[in-house]
């Protein structure tokens, strides 16, 4: 065991990062970009996730951002009580909570990733108020599948 990353875990997390560091320099909620990109757009950014991966982030960002049209908006992450987690960070929240709700089939991702950033509990994990982005992947995951945090 090399202990390396799959290629498609590793993929799956440069889409989540693009579409937090969007989401952040627009000051959009995540789903607002998820949607906008749709599904075709996020298919394309996962499938050449190796290849965007190899640019400057804010470079790709800004071109989605300019294709789809976002407008910024004013949900302000920074007005928090404690430090606000990475853009990476949160990222690798959500690529292991997609991962176990598409039970680790690449094929899905999209999809999951479509209905977990549209679902109640990305509302609980982008509030950095609370811990519940730090909760162990496995109590996300579980308080996703009950329908409230556990």
């Amino acid at each position: 065991m090399t202990g390396r990353e799959p290629k498609k875990h590793n993929d799956l997390y440069f889409l989540c990062s693009l579409i937090e560091y969007m989401a952040r320099t627009t000051k959009n909620r995540n789903r607002v970009i998820v949607n906008a990109l749709g599904e075709e757009r996020l298919t394309k950014i996962y499938r050449l996730a190796d290849v965007y991966h190899s640019d400057n982030i804010a470079r790709v960002a800004d071109d989605f951002i300019n294709e789809c049209q976002i407008e910024n908006d004013c949900f302000d992450i920074t007005d928090v009580k404690y430090s606000v987690p990475t853009y990476r960070d949160i990222a690798k929240v959500y690529k292991r909570l997609i991962i176990k709700v598409s039970q680790d089939k690449p094929r899905l991702y999209i999809k999951t990733l479509i209905t977990v950033y549209n679902s109640w509990i990305a509302d609980k994990i982008d509030d950095y108020n609370s811990s519940f982005y730090y909760d162990s992947p496995d109590c996300i995951y579980q308080s996703y599948l009950a329908g409230k945090a556990l």
